[in-house]
C-alpha cells in the first residue's frame, strides 16, 4: 500500500468517526501526538477519539492540502469542524460549533502508520466554546493556586450550617474524577429545600466544598442524591484518595454590612433594619455566602 493510500485510510477513519478503525491503521506500538492528548499508543489512542466523539458527535476532518513528502515524513493541513452536544471531560454541553484548523505529521511504516504528531492551537477550542483557559503557576514560594467555582440559588437566606468537605488527591487523574461526581451532584444540590449556595476550589492536591444551609438538618439532604451516594462508595473503596474531611459548622455569629447610597457610610444590615442612620433606605444586601 502507498503512502498517500495509507493517509488517506487514516483520515477516513476519523471522518467515519471510527475509534477502531483508526487504531488499526497504525503498526504495533505505534504513536499518536497533539498538544491535548500527549503520546498515546493502542487503546489510549481509541478512548481519546470516542472522547472526542462524543463531545461533538457531528465531528469532521476535512484535508485542505493535498499532503507533501519530506524525509520520510507526510504532512497534511486539516480543518475540524463539529458542534458541542456532548459532555466534554465532564462539563455539560455548550451547542456551540467550533472550526479549528491544523497540521499532521505522519510517519509510515509498511502499509501502516508508524506515528502522528499533530499541531494546533490548543485554545482554539475552549475560546470558541467559551470556556475560560487561565494560565498560573502552580506554586511561588509558599503560596499554592487553584481554580474555584460558585452555584447561587438566588436566596438572601442568612447561613444556619455551613457544610465543609476537603479531599487529599494524588493525582490530577484523580481530582478530574473527584470533579466529575461534584458536576453530577450540583444539579441535585440546587433543587433542595434549605440550600443556598456553594463554593468550590481546587489548590494543588486539595479540593473544597463549602456549601451554605438554612439550618443544619438541611445539610442532611446531601444522601438523597444519587451521585453523592456513588461518590461516597468510590472515596470508601481500595485505592482512591489519600482521604479527607467532611463536617458541618454552625456559626456563632454572622453581620452582613451594607454601603448607604446616600451617605457612603457602611452599616449592619440588620441591626439598622435596612435603614442607615442618615435616614435612607439601605440598598438590598448581597447573598450573605
Amino acid at each position: 500500500m502507498d503512502t498517500p493510500t495509507v493517509v488517506k485510510k487514516y483520515f477516513d477513519a476519523w471522518t467515519r468517526r471510527d475509534p477502531a478503525a483508526i487504531v488499526d491503521t497504525f503498526v504495533e506500538g505505534g504513536t499518536y501526538t497533539d498538544p491535548v492528548s500527549g503520546v498515546i499508543a493502542g487503546q489510549a489512542i481509541a478512548d481519546y477519539a470516542a472522547d472526542l466523539f462524543a463531545a461533538f458527535p457531528d465531528l469532521s476532518f476535512e484535508v485542505t492540502s493535498p499532503g507533501t513528502m519530506d524525509g520520510g515524513t507526510w504532512a497534511a493541513q486539516w480543518l475540524m469542524r463539529g458542534t458541542n452536544t456532548g459532555s466534554l471531560k465532564g462539563m455539560p454541553p455548550t451547542g456551540k460549533p467550533v472550526a479549528v484548523p491544523g497540521a499532521d505529521f505522519i510517519v509510515i511504516e509498511g502499509s501502516r502508520v508508524r506515528s502522528v504528531n499533530g499541531y494546533f492551537d490548543s485554545r482554539a477550542v475552549p475560546d470558541q466554546l467559551g470556556l475560560q483557559v487561565i494560565v498560573q503557576p502552580r506554586a511561588v514560594g509558599s503560596v499554592t493556586f487553584g481554580y474555584g467555582l460558585a452555584m447561587q440559588s438566588g436566596k438572601l437566606s442568612k447561613p444556619g450550617a455551613i457544610s465543609l468537605t476537603s479531599l487529599q488527591v494524588r493525582s490530577d487523574q484523580e481530582a478530574e474524577e473527584v470533579r466529575g461526581y461534584s458536576r453530577r451532584m450540583y444539579g441535585d444540590i440546587a433543587k433542595m429545600p434549605g440550600f443556598i449556595s456553594l463554593l468550590t476550589a481546587g489548590v494543588g492536591h486539595r479540593l473544597y466544598t463549602v456549601t451554605a444551609w438554612e439550618s443544619a438538618e438541611d445539610t442532611r439532604q446531601i444522601h438523597q442524591s444519587e451521585a453523592h451516594r456513588q461518590a461516597m462508595e468510590r472515596f470508601y473503596s481500595a485505592d482512591f484518595t489519600a482521604g479527607g474531611m467532611i463536617s458541618v459548622w454552625v456559626p456563632a455569629h454572622i453581620s452582613m454590612f451594607v454601603r448607604c447610597n446616600a451617605c457612603k457610610k457602611m452599616s449592619d444590615y440588620e441591626k439598622t433594619a435596612g435603614r442607615c442612620a442618615c435616614g435612607a433606605e439601605m440598598p438590598v444586601p448581597p447573598p450573605y455566602w
